[in-house]
């Protein structure tokens, strides 16, 4: 059945034409879910993050930059393409020519004006990986504790470890050596996901979330008070494919489509001046940005635009019933305000690919928020909505707004809430988004087309453009063990 759908593409119907039978559940194959069907190859492609080592990009390369990245995502979503519709493995060596191209273009403007990054033209090359293989090194167990790993420094169990050590060698084997056994095992759903096995029944998970930032800081020396803003829950419709921090100045710069409450003008070109000139959606004068990617209905709509049906991200987009934006204390003292226009990314867009280094998603059920879930969607009882919870990083190095890779400038604290050598704590932000969902194994998230729509790559963004007067505010309160708003 899947057969037919790839010559719908093949025939000109596009990206959109394949990923709206896909996903539309029209078509089924014997021993799958209802709705679901087998992938036509059983692997996606996983390529090395060039993002993520970034570490010093001039004022000068950051447009092209930006471009580069966008190019690269977009040389795998075709890449991707091209192996569904049936050029299987084939497609990897002209893959890593382009990404060469690209990736050179990017250190040379990167070198004008700062030491060469050579060792980015070695991350040309990609892999092919199995879609029954889990999220990769650094992987744990969806129904981890907090203790377990949720914040840096923690180790795995050797059970775990074992796992990582397989998954890493699956990943590293020839991409045209690949199992064909392997292949289309399991249950894995629509052509470019998610899967059946994707989903849990939230009633089977144990409790895991008995400390923060699924619970108060407490302790002696706990800063205990909180700070929330009302920012709406996205009523005007402020929606678009850009990612203004990671690829600044480019149109579709993420590929899927985000989710914005906050400051009115954020999109790609929107530089601190604009943000800072804003209409806001909060309260108290706050011109923060908060975004995320899209939940949708799988229900086979098929909008014709970037970020939605052309990148493979296909159904009605689901408006929040709540959404919550909370700052929190630290466990070991007061927090320190956060400068205007600091810049933070939680969680890893690229998780399924990338392992979960970065991966920090949490799924739950309005009800049973004791239990969360980093690499499963949850099947929420009747009347239990479906939550997101993006707990961002606690603390910082007390001198940049921003990093190369967006991420090396802040931190999580430990279990205890200690921050690494050289950071400092800073108001924790939990962004908590509430859905109302059809029953069943009926939603996903936007993702890159390679990514699979797994749950493992949910992610939330955050622009802190807070007048300094507020954030005044909100770090006293939080000190001094009051809750405002």
């Amino acid at each position: 059945m899947l057969i037919g759908a790839t010559a719908l593409l093949l025939g000109g119907g596009g990206l959109a034409a394949y990923a709206t039978t896909a996903l539309a559940g029209n078509q089924t194959t014997p021993g799958t879910a209802s709705g679901h069907q087998h992938t036509a190859s059983g692997i996606t492609i996983s390529c090395p993050d060039v993002g993520e080592r970034l570490r010093t990009v001039p004022r000068s390369a950051q447009l092209p930059v930006s471009k580069g990245l966008s190019a690269l995502d977009k040389q795998v979503h075709d890449a991707y393409h091209k192996m569904m519709g049936g050029s299987g493995t084939a497609v990897m060596a002209p893959l890593k020519a382009q990404r060469e191209k690209t990736i050179k273009m990017m250190v040379t403007a990167i070198a004008k004006n700062t030491k060469r990054p050579g060792y980015l033209i070695k991350m040309s090359g990609c892999t092919t990986k199995p879609v029954t293989e889990g999220a990769g090194a650094g992987g744990n167990d969806s129904t981890k504790t907090v203790k377990e790993g949720w914040y840096q420094g923690q180790t795995p169990n050797q059970t775990q470890d074992d796992q990582q050590g397989q998954q890493q060698g699956q990943q590293g084997q020839d991409p045209n050596q690949q199992d064909p056994n392997q292949q289309g095992q399991g249950q894995q759903g629509q052509a470019g996901g998610p899967s059946p096995d994707d989903f849990v029944d939230i009633t089977t998970v144990q409790p895991n979330a008995d400390a923060p930032p699924f619970a108060a800081p407490k302790g002696g020396n706990a800063s205990t008070g909180t700070f929330t803003t009302e920012c709406g829950r996205n009523e005007d419709g402020h929606f678009n494919s850009d990612n203004v921090i990671v690829t600044p100045g480019v149109s579709n710069g993420a590929h899927h489509t985000h989710d914005y409450v906050g400051n009115k003008a954020t999109d790609a070109f929107a530089d601190d001046n604009k943000l800072a000139a804003s209409d806001t959606t909060c309260n108290n004068g706050d011109q923060s940005t908060h975004y995320w990617p899209v939940l949708r209905k799988l229900d086979g709509n098929a909008e014709q635009k970037p970020g939605a049906a052309q990148d493979a991200n296909v159904g009605t987009t689901l408006t929040p019933a709540t959404v919550t934006l909370k700052f929190r204390g630290s466990q070991v003292g007061q927090v320190e305000a956060m400068p205007r226009f600091m810049k933070i990314i939680t969680g890893d867009a690229k998780a399924f690919t990338n392992g979960t280094k970065n991966a920090n998603a949490s799924w739950s059920c309005t009800g049973f928020e004791d239990r969360q879930l980093k690499d499963k969607y949850p099947l929420c009882p009747e009347g239990s909505q479906v939550v997101r919870t993006f707990a961002f990083q606690n603390c910082w190095n007390g001198r940049d707004i921003d990093s190369g890779n967006h991420r090396d400038h802040v931190a999580f604290s430990d279990q205890n809430g200690v921050c690494p050598s050289g950071f400092k704590a800073i108001p924790q932000l939990t962004q908590r988004i509430t859905y109302d969902v059809p029953q069943g194994q009926s939603f996903a998230v936007d993702s890159f087309p390679e990514q699979l729509h797994k749950p493992v790559t949910d992610h939330g963004d955050f622009i802190n453009v807070m007048p300094d007067q507020l954030m005044s505010k909100a770090v006293d309160c939080i000190n001094s063990g009051r809750n405002c708003t």
